[in-house]
């Protein structure tokens, strides 16, 4: 398996029971990685927006902790001032938003070939990372 970048979107999918079958659909593209030696990478940037969202529906401290603590083993690119630089530089290139270009630089620097996410445009190389959707397989 190609290493893949997981965009926020994913992980909240698979916590978010009304998101119906993209809530399915999330915990089965989740599944190996929580259940065989298979690390993806993720972004500093990612963890925020993903304890944001469950914080946002209340959560407590113990059940985003619970959440987000097995993240921990994935590859996680931190957001220095290298990767804000390279972020700022994708977001001219491809005209994306700042955030968008701070997770493609993210993707990039952690080595994958593809971005999970539905934010971008499935298909689209960016600097050699591969956007796909996952919900269209």
């Amino acid at each position: 398996m190609n290493p893949v970048f997981i965009d926020t979107n994913i992980l909240v999918y698979a916590v978010d029971k009304d998101a119906g079958s993209k809530h399915e659909k999330a915990k089965v593209i989740l599944r190996p990685f929580f259940t065989e030696d298979i690390y993806p990478a993720i972004s500093t940037q990612v963890l925020h927006e993903f304890a944001s969202c469950l914080y946002r529906w209340k959560f407590s401290d113990e059940k985003v902790s619970t959440l987000v603590a097995p993240l921990r083993y994935w590859n996680i690119i931190s957001n220095d001032w290298t990767l804000f630089n390279s972020g700022l530089a994708i977001k001219k290139r491809f005209q994306t938003s700042f955030w968008d270009g701070l997770i493609i630089a993210a993707a990039i620097a952690s080595g994958a070939k593809e971005i999970w996410s539905e934010d971008f445009n499935s298909g689209q190389d960016y600097d050699g990372v591969t956007a796909v959707n996952p919900f269209e397989k």
